[in-house]
């Protein structure tokens, strides 16, 4: 019993990491329909930059203010530079110069700050709480995590749906010539839904970090398992994202604890067939008319 319960709080706690990678993925794609296949690497990036200012100053708040300005500038400026010469064209083009975007951005890393993985510190303890004199798998840093994931998960929904910046940037995703009539920006709502998207993904790296170490390739399994947590949940649903991630990490701790740690990878690829077969719209996707 005792090892279920720790399983139990582990698959929170790292589920609470896919959710905030799944939501940065459910928010590009409801602002822009794309899937950024580069969000790993992007906040990887992040991150990185985030290290160095907290080595230089020894603050992690401060590193952790510049993560997420550097993640929002970023954004940006891969959607005004890169993603904007192909939208509007066939889906495969975007996913093929995020793809590309990928290889750059690791390549890049490697050159400037090297190929060994760094420690990264957290934001509070991660001893775990004493409970009755046992000590569980679950500790501060974990509590803040999940704390964040909710809240991440309610801003971008109070955001999308009861505000007027929200729904011009769903008005440009699905119908951007009608947007432009009714007088929306659409050139300016697809670059917010990019810098928003790549600041909710410099969250995510600065919180899984710690766990991982920051190198150029250490975040693309998480990128893998928030995809999947994202399709999970469905990529329409960012209450579902949330959901989705803590599903996913609780599953594959049972897995890893139960069964070993070496099929954690082809449990997710499970799930992700699974989910694809049975329900592609995700657990939390909706038969109803689309209204934008």
């Amino acid at each position: 019993m005792t090892k279920f319960i720790d399983l139990t709080l582990n698959g929170i706690s790292t589920g609470a990491i896919y959710a905030v990678v799944a939501l940065a993925l459910v928010l590009i794609w409801r602002a822009t329909r794309i899937v950024n296949f580069a969000q790993g690497a992007m906040l990887m990036i992040t991150t990185f930059i985030a290290s160095s200012v907290i080595d230089s100053s020894g603050s992690y708040w401060l590193g952790f203010a510049v993560a997420l300005a550097s993640g929002l500038v970023l954004g940006a400026v891969v959607e005004r530079v890169l993603i904007r010469r192909v939208e509007g064209g066939p889906p495969l083009n975007a996913v093929i110069v995020a793809l590309g975007l990928l290889i750059l951005l690791e390549a890049v890393a490697g050159m400037i700050w090297g190929n060994t993985p760094r420690s990264f510190p957290p934001a509070f303890s991660i001893q775990g709480y004493d409970i009755g004199g046992t000590r569980v798998l679950f500790a501060p840093n974990d509590t803040f995590i999940v704390l964040v994931v909710i809240g991440v998960a309610l801003a971008l929904t109070v955001l999308f749906r009861w505000t007027s910046i929200g729904l011009k940037m769903r008005a440009a995703a699905f119908r951007p010539e009608v947007a432009r009539m009714l007088g929306v920006r659409v050139g300016r709502m697809l670059t917010l839904g990019w810098a928003l998207a790549a600041l909710v993904g410099s969250l995510a790296g600065v919180l899984v970090a710690p766990s991982i170490f920051v190198g150029p390739n250490q975040f693309d399994p998480i990128l893998v398992f928030g995809f999947t947590a994202a399709v999970l949940g469905g990529l329409d649903s960012f209450a579902g994202a949330a959901v989705g991630g803590i599903l996913l990490g609780l599953a594959l701790s049972y897995v890893s604890g139960y069964e070993g740690s070496s099929l954690v990878t082809l449990a997710a690829l499970v799930i992700l067939v699974a989910v694809l077969m049975i329900r592609p719209g995700g657990l939390f996707s909706s038969t109803q008319e689309r209204r934008v």
